[in-house]
């Protein structure tokens, strides 16, 4: 459940989280095309002492015990994955753009505003039933989460959680993950 509070910021992990990730998101207009407000997270990563902050907020949130593996989502993903990976000890996996993998991988496509895309994973990323954490930077439409989600299974993983930094709500990604664990650190 995402808490709001006076100041309208908003999260899953509460107001003074949520205020962390929003201190760190620059707005850059028009990017990468006219008419888009492109959240630029990589002021958050670049700080040391957020980023740590954010990362263990992750791991308080979710359990250090709850997984197994963390899987990022290209490519930002792979920042927050292998922080929290590191953090907690266990492995991670990156789930990639088509073509990027060397060995078998599962594929899954998915439409986005332009077009489709599709993302992989190796078919031997996971033991059966390792519980995975899934991270990304941004949760939008929620076509790349789905997919990505569904590639974890299909690769033998149980999903036992997503997390975002920044979830574009209006853009009602999570009702695509609907029955999924959603965790979002900021939703605007």
């Amino acid at each position: 459940m995402t808490e709001t509070h006076s100041t309208g910021v908003r999260g899953d992990s509460g107001p003074q989280v949520a205020r962390l990730v929003a201190s760190r998101v620059l707005d850059v207009p028009d990017f990468p095309k006219p008419g888009v407000m492109f959240k630029d997270l990589m002021p958050l990563f670049a700080d040391g002492a957020v980023f740590r902050e954010v990362i263990d907020g992750i791991v308080e949130y979710h359990g250090r015990d709850s997984f197994d593996i963390v899987v990022g989502i290209e490519a930002r993903g792979f920042v927050i994955a292998a922080a929290i990976a590191y953090a907690t000890g266990v492995g991670v996996v990156p789930v990639r753009k088509a073509g990027k993998l060397p060995r078998a991988a599962y594929a899954a496509s998915y439409a986005l505003e332009y077009g489709e895309a599709t993302l992989e994973v190796h078919q031997d990323a996971f033991t059966a039933g390792h519980r995975v954490l899934v991270v990304d930077d941004v949760l939008a439409t929620g076509g790349t989460a789905e997919a990505t989600l569904d590639l974890v299974e299909r690769a033998g993983g149980t999903v036992a959680g997503f997390t975002v930094l920044l979830e574009l709500g209006f853009l009602e990604g999570r009702k695509k993950l609907a029955g999924r664990p959603v965790h979002a650190l900021l939703t605007v």
